[in-house]
């Protein structure tokens, strides 16, 4: 609890100083005011995220969090929970979509295991996967709470941890998970900390019928009854409803924000994993850049509530870190533009007042 609390309370606001200088800056560049709009927005988050006129973001990391779930045994997915593990060993082979997307952001992809309920031994021995595993999996929500209080802080704390870990070698964070029937817990930390129903959040996660649809919103609202999760408190969410890998994410974007690094949101379960960090510490949005509206229609719910607006809409809903790695190639050009654009006056370029 003593990290946890240690990164809370180092987490502040972006620097509103560097922002107006940023913001002035921008005010001047050679084309009609802000005609690059919210690449614009994204340039002046960056530089009060890190302080800077100069913002890093070459080195990048995707930290794809692993994790399973008991609610996998209510038949919620249309995949089998060994899958996990199969994965991840395609993650680390290069083979994902992850892998793919990162190479053409240039991002270097890294796969921690927070509670996979396979053996994943072999592969943290090699090296070629970080263990920070909890337990083999959390709890059936449908039956009780997911874990206990104690492993929803060690879960923060594991993504706390990756993120100091990585800070001196990594400019950007990007999010990224793999567990089959995580999209049902982020559901119900979507239903409890944006206000909605479970109805409202949850969606058709790997592709189930409409007919499994409504049998996992039961599964929710049974899991949300039974386990009364308290919306003014994000670790006991976490606690009841969550997952593994969901508080690991949540960590790391503590992390990151207490070190003043950006961090970009992937999809669905990144964004719930993003709700349990607001809820900690509101503080920490200032340091998210939401990727992608994502087609699990819990994540629009998700993202009003962080007051987000995501940078792109494609209709993904694999996770993974995969809308992360592309909207990471957007961070760059707004770093760009803020850095390498030319004002008027350095261009020698005459503007005026008004527009045509």
């Amino acid at each position: 609890m003593d990290l946890l609390n240690e990164t809370i309370a180092a987490i502040q606001p972006q620097d509103r100083a560097t922002r107006e200088l940023a913001r002035q800056r921008l005010d001047r560049l050679t084309m009609p005011h802000w005609a690059l709009g919210r690449l614009l927005d994204l340039a002046l988050d960056l530089a009060g995220m890190t302080g800077s006129l100069q913002p890093a973001v070459e080195r990048r990391l995707i930290v794809t969090m692993a994790g399973d779930h008991g609610v996998a045994a209510e038949g919620v997915s249309a995949f089998p929970q060994a899958v996990t593990g199969q994965m991840v060993a395609n993650i680390v082979s290069g083979g994902a979509g992850i892998n793919a997307l990162a190479r053409v952001a240039g991002a270097r992809v890294q796969v921690v295991d927070m509670g996979a309920a396979c053996n994943l031994s072999a592969l943290t021995d090699s090296g070629q996967i970080l263990c920070k595993a909890i337990a083999p999996g959390t709890a059936n929500i449908a039956l009780g709470p997911a874990m206990s209080r104690e492993q929803a802080i060690r879960s923060l704390e594991a993504g706390i941890e990756v993120a100091r870990d990585f800070a001196a070698e990594i400019d950007l964070f990007g999010t990224g998970e793999m567990g089959i029937a995580n999209t049902t817990p982020s559901s119900a930390i979507v239903a409890v900390l944006a206000g909605a129903t479970a109805e409202q959040a949850t969606g058709n996660g790997t592709g189930i019928d409409n007919g499994r649809r409504a049998h996992k919103v039961a599964v929710i609202e049974r899991a949300l009854k039974l386990n009364l999760p308290d919306p003014q408190d994000g670790l006991d969410v976490l606690a009841k409803v969550g997952g593994f890998e969901i508080g690991g994410l949540a960590g790391l974007i503590l992390g990151a924000a207490a070190l003043r690094k950006p961090v970009v949101i992937d999809g669905f379960i990144s964004t719930a994993a993003a709700l349990i960090a607001q809820s900690l510490a509101p503080a920490s949005t200032d340091y998210m850049i939401a990727a992608h509206h994502s087609i699990e229609q819990g994540h629009r719910l998700a993202l009003a509530r962080l007051g987000k607006k995501p940078l792109l809409d494609l209709d993904f809903r694999l996770g993974e870190g995969t809308g992360a790695a592309l909207a990471m190639t957007l961070v760059e050009g707004a770093k760009r533009i803020l850095t390498e654009m030319a004002t008027f006056e350095e261009a020698a370029v005459s503007h005026g007042h008004g527009g045509a």
